[in-house]
């Protein structure tokens, strides 16, 4: 009998870390699926005011964050809601403004026509995908340290990304070539080093389940 309770107790043990990790889990993607999505309202965003768009059907994202949070047009469609995505996105994450200037200044230098919408959305998920990749290959000691060596991972983070960018000297064949990758598209989209630490470090530090700055 004593045996038996003790078992039930480690199995009970057992099932509740079991639900805890699943609830970090559930935490985590519903996260990353936040910020993601903050990303491409205002892509979508700078895409509007830009050009001048004013059909929600080539802005499905925008269309629904902009009646989700009823915000009101502020001249060209677009404009208000850059200015409320970049307010939440430097209050939860600790975005700076660099972060939005250089998208903007990438949509306005890629995108000189509608048509040019569907290339340009197609070239950064395949910028995010291969940096996001690479960037992990890399950091793969770092990012099993614990969330409150935040000031360390992010100093590391800078240094591979600048080593992405700058040397050759990878061991793994796949990060070599998303290495190559990313610096064809960092020259087509026009982003900076800056700008890519400010992409990666946030989405590293959720996937660690971090909190986010408030």
């Amino acid at each position: 009998m004593h045996k038996l309770h003790k078992l039930k107790i480690k199995m009970g043990l057992t099932e509740k870390l079991m639900k805890k990790k699943e609830r970090m889990e559930e935490t985590i993607r519903n996260q990353s699926e936040d910020f993601n999505s903050l990303i491409r309202v205002y892509l979508q965003a700078a895409m509007a005011s830009s050009l001048g768009i004013v059909d929600f059907r080539l802005l499905p994202d925008l269309k629904l964050f902009k009646q989700k949070l009823r915000i009101p047009t502020e001249g060209r469609l677009g404009v208000a809601e850059k200015k409320y995505i970049r307010k939440l996105m430097l209050a939860e994450y600790g975005i700076e403004e660099l972060f939005f200037n250089e998208i903007d200044s990438s949509v306005k230098r890629c995108c000189k026509k509608q048509n040019d919408m569907q290339n340009y959305f197609y070239l950064f998920q395949g910028f995010s995908q291969d940096l996001f990749m690479a960037v992990a290959g890399e950091m793969q000691m770092a990012l099993r340290l614990p969330a409150f060596f935040r000031s360390w991972i992010k100093r590391m983070t800078k240094d591979t990304i600048h080593n992405l960018l700058t040397t050759n000297d990878f061991k793994a064949a796949d990060v070599r070539q998303a290495a190559m990758n990313v610096r064809a598209y960092k020259e087509k989209l026009h982003f900076s080093e800056e700008w890519m630490l400010q992409y990666t470090f946030p989405v590293l530090m959720i996937a660690k389940g971090a909190k986010q700055k408030k």
